[in-house]
């Protein structure tokens, strides 16, 4: 588990992302997908450069079934950033660190 990223769950989500001073990345995603996977070593790197900017969370969808169908969560793994308690942007599919940091970048 890492320091950088915060995990999150359906009891934890309005305190943790909702009410959240900094805006915070959710990483909507499963153990079984590889997409997921992919993405989990450039989310860390992204939260060890952002601290103190922006939180990134990982929720499971397997374990929490409340938020993602809130949101309308399809295909993992979804990235939404909410800004001030409101969803501002959402990416599908795992990307490229370039990919991630100018999308955190262009919504901060």
């Amino acid at each position: 588990m890492s320091e950088y990223i915060k995990h999150i769950s359906d009891a934890s989500f309005e305190a943790d992302v909702l009410k959240s001073e900094v805006p915070v990345l959710v990483d909507f995603w499963a153990e079984w997908c590889g997409p997921c996977k992919a993405i989990a070593p450039i989310l860390e790197e992204v939260a060890k450069e952002y601290a103190g900017r922006i939180v990134i969370a990982k929720m499971d969808v397997d374990a929490n079934q409340a938020v993602p169908a809130k949101f309308g969560i399809r295909g993992i793994p979804t990235l939404i950033l909410f800004k001030d308690g409101v969803a501002a942007a959402q990416k599908v599919g795992a990307m490229a660190k370039g990919q991630l940091t100018t999308f955190v970048d262009s919504n901060i």
